[in-house]
């Protein structure tokens, strides 16, 4: 991952200050703060289901998606995000939050 051209210039002290601060990522912060491939992080942002919200993410959004992925593959369901009233919107929870509060 550090050898990464796409994500050379993204600092880890960054992106965990963003992440403190419950700022949004972007594809290249995510991918540092997750500790994956830029790569994997674009694939992750496409899929069904994922938190994503206009090309950024929020890391508390992230995490409630991926304990949902690992909850029910526990359970031996399908794999995917938890189904609640919140995911009526169509909106990640802290995107939504933002737009209640704006």
């Amino acid at each position: 991952m550090a050898d990464e051209k796409q994500l050379r210039d993204i600092r880890l002290e960054d992106v965990l200050k963003k992440r403190r601060l419950d700022q949004a990522l972007n594809v290249k912060e995510f991918a540092v703060c997750a500790g994956v491939s830029y790569s994997t992080a674009r694939g992750w942002f496409r899929l069904p289901g994922f938190p994503a919200f206009r090309g950024v993410i929020f890391w508390q959004d992230f995490v409630r998606w991926r304990t949902g992925r690992n909850y029910l593959k526990e359970r031996g369901g399908e794999s995917g995000p938890p189904n609640d009233d919140r995911a009526a919107s169509n909106l990640p929870p802290r995107a939504e939050q933002i737009l209640r509060e704006a």
